[in-house]
């Protein structure tokens, strides 16, 4: 069987099983001659690859909203399971069976994911584009991205861009990505300059972060090893939030309490969004709504920036041209030896 007719198959076996359940009753409408619902059941039958003990039942044309062509339903019965009815689209001429898949595009997909009580770094929440960033802190994929592209889109873009982070931290892998994410938030409570300022540190230390936490664990840790270990990551991470507090004269009785008290309950709200979505991992950026998955190049960033700014009837930068890179030094050769003169 080829690939085209696999698939084929695969959607219409799909939308059959997911119909089975209670029959409800068919509308009311123009019978199809015996001829037509002979052909649209035979159509059905040899694209759902349906077993021969399968019947099938094709109701009457009923008016769509499609200019061109009714509504045609059909329902599956086998081994005692009938389906729920199943939409079809007759043309008017009877020649071509139809199925479509219809979404609302009327809302703004910059509207999907909102950016609302977020510290932001750019332009204002007015700005013709939201970047809207899934963050780890310990994430190292995440970690490069951070100090790599988002400088870049802030120097190319300036006030045309609003980036905000959600809290998406992998516990299953990464164990104190909660923690960090805990933390950095309770400094964004107080100050969100303090915010970026301590996720800017974490990120560009969290390898180191993760050694310090090693040192001293041996080859076979203990579940009391990988406790401690955890403990004074932990320590650090606390550490370096209240430095950030002090730098920035916030409230440090209120973010002592934070801290300790350790709240899952905004980060786990956010998870949630992230799991709404279908993500898997980080990063993941969403630029007016369209989602750009994994380590991508900036060029394929910028574009996606350029497009949604377009799309706002805004006019973008000049095309991105990647630097050229220095050309390697050209190598050395020593100089040939000179001859040994001769001997007398």
């Amino acid at each position: 069987m080829s690939i085209a007719r696999r698939f084929t198959a695969l959607l219409f076996a799909t939308t059959l099983i997911a119909a089975l359940g209670c029959r409800a009753q068919s509308p009311a409408g123009t019978p199809l001659s015996t001829e037509q619902a002979r052909r649209v059941e035979v159509l059905v039958r040899q694209k759902a690859e349906l077993p021969p003990g399968s019947a099938i039942a094709v109701g009457p044309r009923t008016p769509s909203d499609l200019a061109g062509f009714d509504t045609v339903e059909v329902t599956v019965t086998n081994e005692g399971h009938t389906s729920h009815p199943i939409k079809f689209l007759l043309s008017k001429d009877g020649k071509t069976l139809a199925q479509f898949t219809r979404y609302d595009i009327s809302a703004d997909p910059r509207a999907l994911i909102s950016a609302e009580g977020r510290p932001s770094r750019g332009g204002p929440a007015t700005a013709p584009v939201l970047i809207v960033g899934f963050d780890d802190l310990e994430c190292p994929y995440c970690a490069r991205l951070h100090a790599t592209i988002f400088p870049a889109i802030t120097d190319r873009y300036g006030d045309k861009v609003h980036i905000v982070y959600k809290d998406f931290p992998l516990e299953s892998i990464h164990p104190w990505a909660m923690h960090a994410a805990v933390d950095v938030n309770c400094v964004a409570d107080q100050s969100p300059t303090g915010y970026w300022t301590l996720v800017d540190q974490i990120h560009a230390h969290a390898s180191d972060i993760s050694a310090a936490a090693q040192s001293g664990v041996g080859a076979t840790p203990t579940d009391q090893d990988e406790k401690k270990a955890l403990e004074r990551v932990y320590g650090m991470l606390d550490t370096m939030t209240l430095k950030q507090g002090e730098a920035q004269h916030i409230d440090l009785s209120k973010l002592n309490v934070c801290i300790k008290l350790q709240d899952t309950k905004a980060i786990n709200a956010s998870i949630q969004l992230a799991n709404s979505f279908n993500l898997q991992s980080t990063p993941v950026l969403f630029i007016n709504g369209a989602k750009v998955d994994g380590a991508v190049p900036i060029e394929f960033i910028f574009d996606s920036i350029d497009k949604a700014l377009v799309a706002e009837g805004q006019t973008p930068p000049p095309p991105y041209v990647a630097p050229v890179p220095a050309p390697a030094p050209a190598p050395t050769t020593a100089a040939p030896a000179a001859a040994p003169k001769p001997t007398k």
